[in-house]
């Protein structure tokens, strides 16, 4: 499947491409981004092809939606898909919110204004979140709105933030709802006890770790629940294994860099970039729409978009089985292009 294929999101009416491109990276999360340097991202976004654009006021608090929106503005607003996210509000007056720092004590985002996170998922903060959006974004309108990271706030995001959210796609404000988060217990929970539209999961289902398989994705398919897997690159390990290297937003532990290695080590016997195959993975399960990756540069983006569209032989995906690096029944591309050639 090419990079630049439409699909149709879960039951919605909202057409996505195949790869979408992600703010977190030209918000500056980890290094900082020139204004231009992340306006020409999104251009180069754009001419390969990509429609689906998701952000969230988190990402380089504020920045990545500035950024995104300004790269955007150039094109027709009904050509592309928009995502955003609520339950976190920006303020100015907020004191600093340890979750906008790594475990050393380093800003995850790099140039970010000086504001502070602050956790709201109260009807009245989900619509402050939307309507503040829009405004950084430069639009009139989300097509997607998730509930971003509710880890700690299960059951105010059931109680106030999904019904809002449903309001709203009710009203024909919003075209598609639901959540985006790290793990997937509290998303099984939303997924039978709310009606969400889509799933945005990232870190959980990559060639490191497929924890996903077990109950979540097959629930989600059940369910015509739509998935986009995010983090595909495990926070940058799968990316660059090297010093420096991190595994959910922190330095990696020794562990799960020795299996980044091994992967690596798999794939180069193929000749394929360890990239390449983070990138392709996730796409061939059945219950996930798309996959949605950050870039902070014009040569990053056309780098996963090559990389995306690169052929990988079947062997691989054997390979990675038989040394017992990817779960025996994990759907792989080569399922997928069988399938597609019955």
């Amino acid at each position: 499947m090419a990079h630049d294929t439409p699909v149709r999101l879960g039951r919605t009416q909202l057409t996505i491409t195949a790869l979408g491109f992600g703010a977190t990276a030209i918000g500056g999360m980890y290094t900082e981004v020139a204004d231009d340097v992340a306006h020409d991202a999104v251009a180069a976004a754009w001419s390969a092809g990509l429609r689906y654009f998701d952000a969230a006021p988190q990402y380089g608090r504020g920045n990545g939606e500035v950024r995104l929106g300004r790269g955007l503005a150039p094109y027709p607003r009904e050509d592309y898909v928009l995502s955003s996210k609520v339950g976190r509000l920006l303020r100015a007056d907020a004191p600093p919110h340890p979750d906008d720092f790594d475990s050393t004590g380093r800003p995850y985002d790099a140039g970010a204004p000086d504001v502070a996170t602050v956790y709201d998922y109260s009807r009245d903060g989900v619509l402050r979140s939307i309507e503040e959006s829009l405004t950084r974004l430069g639009t009139d309108h989300l097509d997607i709105v998730l509930v971003h990271d509710p880890d700690d706030y299960v059951d105010e995001a059931l109680d106030t933030a999904l019904p809002t959210l449903i309001d709203l796609r009710d009203q024909e404000v919003v075209s598609a709802i639901g959540a985006g988060m790290n793990q997937t217990a509290a998303l099984e929970r939303f997924a039978r006890e709310s009606d969400p539209d889509m799933f945005l999961l990232a870190n959980r289902y990559t060639l490191l770790e497929q924890t996903a398989l077990q109950s979540f994705l097959p629930l989600c398919a059940a369910r015509g629940i739509a998935v986009v897997a995010g983090a595909v690159f495990n926070s940058g390990l799968l990316a660059d294994a090297g010093p420096g290297a991190r595994y959910d937003y922190d330095p990696a532990p020794a562990d799960r860099v020795a299996r980044a290695h091994r992967l690596s080590q798999v794939c180069q016997r193929h000749g394929v970039p360890l990239k390449a195959a983070a990138l392709q993975f996730p796409a061939a399960h059945p219950a996930v729409a798309a996959v949605l990756t950050g870039a902070r540069n014009r040569a990053e983006v056309m780098e996963n978009v090559t990389l995306f569209d690169q052929p990988i032989p079947d062997d691989l995906w054997t390979d990675l089985k038989d040394e017992g690096l990817l779960i025996a029944d994990a759907p792989t591309p080569a399922d997928r292009s069988a399938h597609d050639n019955r």
